[in-house]
């Protein structure tokens, strides 16, 4: 098939799940050997969309059609072998396996069944070969970084001779060198005639890699159109259906007296990290992947134990031997990983929230008080604008957005004063980016003192009043709002 020409076509998808139109009459076509983008917020259909095309769901209403014919009973076997493969946010390696056996998990070349581990090694070689990196086939892929499990994944799907390339959030915990080498690939497999679908929130990426954009909202296909023809903020319009002109909204919080201070904080990675943060201060931290930004977090937390140094809480040393001892400190950490760290997937949003004080609701007799503990829940479901048709639904039907919410909503049940967020908008659309940035803002104003660990400079300059500098578990700067620059904290961060 030459460049160009459609190599796939959905015409009038139509999902629906109980009370949610997912997709709503969508039409929309791919051209072979270009990079389109799928864009919009959590919950516009983007997720429901590229499972109906790898056939892990069939719509109610609609047709498919992959090299002008049309297909019909899809399953995700099918879709493997017409050549569809798709690479999700969540890896579907095994940990335990090498990086050849995780390449050929699907493809297997067995002998009187028996594996011939060399013949499958020296395959793994060639595709690896062809995307440029160097990866040894028998590393256990437990001992693989985030981007070169990646990178494994990407190989994986070229032993079955793909034509689509589905990519969904692929930069969402790489570093940039990894962010780099998956943009290489993604420019080779082009060039070789591949189609790649990339759904990202980070916009800047598609600009730089993509050839055409659409637009979903609300399960509608809002437009189509080539990069070239729109820009970041006609984008974002298109997203959300309102104009969005302050990416980082201002604060009016007061910045107080000491209220925490680390004194020589020294872990297997760590070397001695000191500093303050202060009532009311938007605090950030600054550094490459492996800089200790969330390692320092998991020691105020209690997550991680010290070898040496203090913790100052309001004048008076404290140990967090736990978690358990920091949350009644009041120090809160919202982690990077929520699915698998901050929330419960498969308990309801009410039990989500409620479970970190359910002494508070109990009666006389023991029992919780389900009134009560309903009518507290709710209050902080409404205050932080939770999406959910109700307290019982599970949280792992929200969006990635409203998860981040729902472990926010806890914390601020407990009343904590200190308030860590790793990484607090990643994986998030960029209208519940601003709601999250408004909420970061409107807890600070009222005295919280907010940490903040984020990988995309911008939004941590944006965001915080002060940013301290890591690299190789030390401290090399600490810069102010006023100076910082994203040519600076790089410079600091490469010590």
């Amino acid at each position: 098939m030459k460049n160009n020409e459609c190599i796939l076509e959905l015409r009038d998808i139509t999902k629906s799940y109980p009370g949610v139109v997912a997709l709503d009459d969508v039409s929309l076509s791919f051209k072979s050997g270009t990079v389109h983008a799928i864009v919009g917020e959590n919950g516009a259909g983007k997720s429901t969309f590229i499972k109906i095309i790898t056939g892990a769901i069939n719509p109610e209403v609609g047709e498919i059609f992959f090299q002008g014919e049309k297909i019909n009973n899809n399953s995700p076997k099918k879709a493997i072998e017409m050549g569809i493969s798709a690479i999700y946010q969540e890896f579907n390696l095994i940990p335990y396996l090498s990086v050849a056996e995780n390449v050929f998990a699907n493809n297997f070349k067995a002998r009187a069944g028996f594996i011939k581990f060399r013949e499958l090694e020296a395959d793994c070689r060639q595709i690896m070969q062809r995307l440029g990196v160097d990866i040894n086939p028998k590393v256990l892929i437990k001992n693989l970084s985030v981007g070169y499990q990646q990178l494994v994944e990407i190989a994986k799907s070229l032993t079955t001779n793909v034509k689509v390339l589905i990519m969904d959030e692929p930069s969402a915990a790489l570093s940039e060198n990894e962010l780099e080498k998956v943009f290489s690939i993604v420019k080779k497999l082009k060039k070789e005639g591949v189609t790649i679908i990339y759904i990202s929130h980070r916009l800047e990426e598609i600009f730089r890699i993509c050839d055409e954009v659409s637009v979903f909202r609300d399960g509608k296909h809002i437009k189509t159109c080539p990069l070239s023809q729109t820009n970041k903020a006609e984008l974002i319009e298109s997203m959300v259906n309102r104009p969005m002109t302050d990416t980082f909204p201002e604060s009016e919080n007061e910045i107080g007296e000491s209220i925490l201070e680390a004194q020589n904080l020294t872990t297997h990675l760590l070397k001695g990290v000191s500093f303050k943060a202060y009532k009311g201060e938007r605090l950030g931290f600054a550094g490459l992947i492996g800089a200790g930004r969330t390692e320092v977090a998991r020691a105020i937390f209690g997550a991680d134990s010290l070898d040496y140094g203090e913790i100052i809480l309001n004048g008076k040393k404290i140990k967090n031997r736990s978690p358990n001892d920091a949350i009644k400190n009041g120090i809160a950490l919202i982690p990077e990983d929520r699915k698998k760290q901050g929330v419960l997937l498969h308990m309801s949003v009410g039990h989500n929230i409620s479970t970190v004080k359910l002494d508070s609701f109990a009666g006389l007799s023991g029992l919780i008080l389900k009134q009560r503990e309903q009518a507290e829940v709710q209050k902080y479901v409404n205050y932080l604008k939770i999406k959910t048709p109700s307290i019982a639904q599970l949280v792992k039907n929200l969006s990635g957005g409203n998860q981040q919410k729902v472990v926010l909503a806890k914390w601020l049940l407990m009343n904590c004063e200190i308030i860590i967020f790793d990484e607090p908008t990643r994986g998030i659309d960029v209208g519940a980016k601003q709601e999250i940035y408004n909420l970061i803002n409107s807890l600070a104003e009222a005295g919280k003192t907010i940490i903040i660990i984020s990988s995309e400079l911008p939004e941590l300059i944006g965001m915080t009043d002060r940013i301290i500098v890591m690299a190789e578990g030390n401290v090399t700067a600490e810069l102010n709002s006023a100076e910082a620059t994203q040519q600076k904290v790089m410079q600091y961060s490469a010590l």
